[in-house]
């Protein structure tokens, strides 16, 4: 089981006091792939994987009905983990303004599930969805594909892996969803110039592949990415939920310090706050 810091009302309770300064945004991880960001006052929910699943290792930190603060809500693609048909609902309903970014292969999925079309910013490869704010100032989402062992198009509507850039508060984050190191990522991610990247780093075997669990980077792979991308934090993720498909994060930590010194890491508790640059 992973250590847990804060969960439920004693979580909500440290978002909404947490204060960030421009050019600055708190995260807080909840086990597997899910993040909450939070950048001057806007909320951002990535992949809320909050279903009470029997096999889950790390337990929900949240119920759907608590996520009263939502403002974006961002699914990477239609797996349980990610787009959570128990949490998408809920978090609808709880957060009635929230709007909710996801692959436009998963807009019908997720209108299925209770989100209204109005409130369904549906993205592919390279397209960018802006969120307004008070005062003029905003928060934009751009998709870059992903690559879950295959790409896996679906011609004339999209890829339905994606990974997000979000530039929120004046920082730019980079969560790849569920993907493999492909040609051009590097490229495509050094001009969005992310200073901080969430990365998986659970692999990938035959053994898996054959079970029907689709692979992600090796942890080499992805601190390999961060480096080469120049990001100057890289946050291990996708690693504690489900026996069979772990990792030890330690590992990435040791290797991304020894070839990539001045890249900052973290390795914590879920529900942890974490404010970086």
């Amino acid at each position: 089981m992973v250590e847990i810091a804060l969960r439920g009302a004693d979580l909500l309770d440290d978002i909404a006091r947490t204060q960030t300064e421009p050019g600055r945004v708190a995260f807080w991880w909840l086990g597997q792939h899910s993040f909450i960001l939070k950048g001057g006052e806007t909320v951002v929910y990535i992949d809320p994987f909050l279903s009470p699943h029997a096999a889950r290792q790390t337990p929900p930190l949240l119920a759907p009905e608590e996520v009263t603060n939502a403002d974006l809500v961002l699914g990477t693609h239609d797996h349980l983990d990610h787009i959570d048909p128990c949490t998408i609902p809920g978090i609808a309903a709880a957060s009635p303004n929230a709007r909710f970014v996801v692959p436009r292969t998963a807009a019908e999925r997720v209108r299925e599930l209770g989100v209204p079309p109005e409130r369904l910013l549906p993205l592919t490869d390279g397209e960018t969805a802006g969120y307004p704010l008070a005062g003029g100032r905003g928060t934009r989402v751009t998709a870059i594909k992903s690559k879950h062992e295959r790409f896996d198009e679906v011609p004339g509507v999209g890829f339905p892996f994606l990974g997000y850039v979000v530039e929120l508060n004046g920082a730019t984050i980079y969560h790849p969803g569920d993907t493999i190191v492909y040609e051009g990522l590097v490229s495509v991610l050094r001009r969005q110039r992310p200073s901080v990247a969430f990365l998986p780093i659970n692999g990938r075997d035959a053994e898996r592949l054959k079970s029907g669990c689709i692979g992600n980077m090796t942890y080499q792979e992805a601190v390999d990415l961060a480096g080469d991308v120049g990001v100057r934090w890289a946050i291990p993720t996708h690693y504690d939920m489900f026996i069979g498909n772990q990792e030890d994060p330690t590992k990435f930590v040791r290797y991304l310090q020894v070839k990539f010194p001045e890249i900052q890491t973290w390795v914590g508790p879920a529900g942890q706050r974490v404010v970086v640059p």
